[in-house]
């Protein structure tokens, strides 16, 4: 699997003109960087309860579907992204208060990047049960993207096209 490229000046980068320079990576990589995708999307992610969470999960859900039907694989690759990220961030703050899991902070030459990085996680605490419901209405969207089958298709094309190619 090609990594995402955190080399990019994605400040400045349009990745719908330029989808030749998308890398999928790994889970959410890159899901707060790839543009004009961050800010068509992100106004709508929101987990706080489960209301919210469905009608963000839904929002994003047709977006990701809008998505594929235009073809636009790297647009509907950030959807998925971001449902991940609600899957995996409403887990954190259900499992950890306030949403903080590792204790210190993340080195300078670590941001950006994901996982621990040798940092301790912290106990867990009594799970809160509605950003666990947040999580399971994301997981839900979640799942349904990476079932479909257009996606897939979509995928493997962009991979054969453009990551094969380096």
């Amino acid at each position: 699997m090609a990594e995402f490229d955190y080399e990019l000046d994605y400040k400045t980068l349009d990745l719908r003109a330029q989808p030749e320079l998308y890398r999928v990576g790994r889970g959410e990589q890159g899901v707060l960087l790839v543009e004009p995708y961050k800010s068509e999307i992100l106004p709508h992610w929101r987990f706080a309860t489960p209301e919210i969470a469905q009608k963000s999960s839904d929002t994003i859900y047709q977006m990701f579907l809008d998505y594929l039907a235009a073809g636009d694989f790297v647009g509907a690759d950030m959807a998925r992204k971001f449902l991940q990220m609600g899957f995996t961030r409403a887990r954190r703050y259900a499992n950890h208060k306030g949403g903080k899991k590792y204790k210190g902070a993340v080195p300078a030459d670590k941001k950006g990047q994901s996982g621990a990085h040798g940092r301790e996680e912290l106990p867990r605490q009594v799970e809160d049960p509605i950003k666990a419901e947040s999580a399971r209405i994301f997981k839900e969207k979640w799942d349904l993207c990476r079932e479909n089958s257009d996606y897939k298709s979509q995928m493997a094309a962009h991979k054969q096209r453009y990551e094969s190619a380096k």
